[in-house]
């Protein structure tokens, strides 16, 4: 892929990202105080219990997005017509069982979640039948653009959610606006992403010639996707006891409507995760297709260089949050949230830094079909995760359940990510850390020190206010990143040299058939 195809990805990326940020900022206090505490924390609920519904995901889109690439580099049309197939069998397999469990999971919501409200369970069982609906439709959906990240088309699917986006603030705002409820807005949220799937699927058919077909059905494909993808299930395993179990432990052991305090200090770092997530997406492809070459210095140059693209991002938004963190819930939900959200907020921050920073290397894992031993390790910490969580909660509330959370992933991207990676690359540890994240760390003290000394002129209290003081410590970091873009330093990772690199690429041969 050149460089202009990775601009325009990358571009178009943070671009959708962007607009998502922004109208996600807007658009949640809107929602909040139209429909209350209550309601709100009842709809991150439902579409927290439905996001274990990712689960029967399976790790199959894992597998087409490496597998697209693959066949795609090396051109092997008839593999790839045998894995579309195969996989959107798969995909409508899956989805008649998640409309099933949908129906069973509606008809006892509130036996599984007695603290909600009678009145509000005939809206919930609604909600959750609706929102299950489309999660269902959406599996077979998700080939498409499964395919469209295989091929780095990332583009056109960041052009569908940057339409799908304004389209839904748009009638959301204007269904609010006309007295509409939950259910409302809970149907325009799930009907959009349907729309988007078919819009990705008449992308791939005008840039891929596909064939369908019984004959292309495959039991190879079939033992091939299941091989990668069952390891990638632990992951996605992993993810949802990292961090979609929050909402439910907290409904189970608190209330509901502490579900939305703890939301708004853990909804500002999803959106900085987002931010980074959708940069480290482009690695996938680009690392499956430099293993494919045998590109070992590529894959390198990948881990280093990724990594610090995106601790670029994520250091200055985590000094930022940090220091005017109170002020931003303040003039983004009102004051009333600050005391109980901010200290969720601060808690979940740091560790999810430290995993984003190093955004590059699980991706490139994943790219390399090298995510095994990853995968046990996010496993056990998912589980501590949630354990923790469930006993921290009753004493502390929702601040126990951020710190569940924030202890197990401080270690595992502590004491493992970095470490495996070097050793699996021939990189050293010393080399690794400061060739990553010198620079980027380096970048963000000026930004600091003005956060600081504005602080002590004054402590935003509004929206204008805030967007000063946002503003000119980002023209701060701004002239820095643009001064070490203008030296070529940003893009530098010196020399790294090979470490028994023969005997790296053979351990990496004769696990390959393991791995995959």
């Amino acid at each position: 892929m050149g460089k202009r195809d990775i601009i325009r990805n990358l571009g178009s990326s943070w671009f959708a990202l962007g607009l998502n940020v922004v109208v996600g900022i807007f658009l949640s206090p809107y929602i909040l105080h139209r429909l209350g505490d209550e309601a709100f924390g009842l709809w991150i609920l439902i579409f927290s219990v439905t996001g274990y519904y990712g689960l029967f995901d399976l790790g199959i889109r894992s597998s087409i997005v490496r597998y697209i690439a693959k066949y795609s580099a090396t051109d092997s049309r008839d593999e790839l017509y045998r894995l579309v197939n195969t996989a959107m069998c798969g995909y409508s397999i899956i989805a008649t069982v998640a409309i099933t469990a949908t129906l069973i999971t509606s008809y006892y919501v509130h036996s599984i979640f007695p603290k909600i409200p009678l009145a509000a369970v005939p809206t919930a069982r609604w909600l959750l039948l609706m929102v299950g609906t489309s999660v269902s439709v959406g599996f077979p959906l998700g080939v498409f653009s499964g395919i469209l990240e295989g091929l780095q088309r990332f583009y056109l699917l960041n052009l569908t959610n940057t339409c799908s986006t304004l389209l839904r603030a748009l009638l959301i705002v204007i269904a609010l606006r006309h007295g509409r409820g939950l259910l409302t807005v809970a149907l325009i949220t799930i009907s959009l992403p349907v729309l988007g799937g078919l819009v990705n699927a008449a992308a791939v058919f005008r840039h891929l010639p596909l064939r369908f077909g019984p004959k292309y059905l495959s039991r190879a494909s079939m033992l091939r996707i299941a091989s990668y993808s069952g390891t990638t299930f632990l992951i996605i395993v992993a993810a949802r006891l990292r961090f979609k179990t929050d909402a439910l432990v907290i409904a189970k052991f608190v209330s509901a409507a502490a579900v939305t305090y703890f939301t708004i200090g853990s909804r500002l770092v999803d959106y900085a995760a987002e931010t980074v997530s959708s940069l480290a997406q482009l690695f996938v492809p680009m690392s499956s297709q430099s293993q494919a070459q045998g590109d070992l210095e590529g894959l390198r140059k990948i881990l280093l260089l990724g990594n610090r693209a995106c601790a670029f991002i994520i250091f200055p938004i985590t000094a930022t949050l940090t220091i005017l963190g109170k002020s931003i819930i303040e003039a983004w939900v009102g004051p009333r949230y600050v005391a109980v959200s901010y200290p969720v907020l601060l808690i979940l921050l740091y560790p999810t830094t430290l995993m984003l920073a190093q955004a590059a290397s699980g991706r490139l894992l994943w790219g390399m079909a090298k995510h095994r031993t990853w995968a046990y390790v996010v496993l056990t910490e998912g589980v501590a995760n949630l354990i923790l969580s469930v006993i921290l909660v009753r004493r502390y509330g929702i601040v126990g359940d951020a710190i569940g959370t924030a202890i197990p992933l401080t270690c595992s991207m502590v004491f493992f990510m970095p470490r495996h990676l070097c050793r699996l690359l021939g990189i050293r540890i010393t080399t690794y850390l400061y060739r990553s994240f010198a620079l980027p760390i380096g970048l963000c003290v000026p930004l600091v020190a003005v956060l600081l000394l504005m602080q002590r002129w004054f402590v935003p209290h509004r929206l204008r206010e805030l967007v000063l003081q946002v503003g000119i410590a980002g023209m701060v970091y701004a002239v820095g990143l643009g001064w070490a873009f203008w030296a070529r330093r940003a893009w530098d990772v010196g020399h790294l040299g090979a470490n028994q690199e023969d005997e790296l690429m053979l351990a990496m041969v004769g696990t390959y058939e393991e791995e995959l």
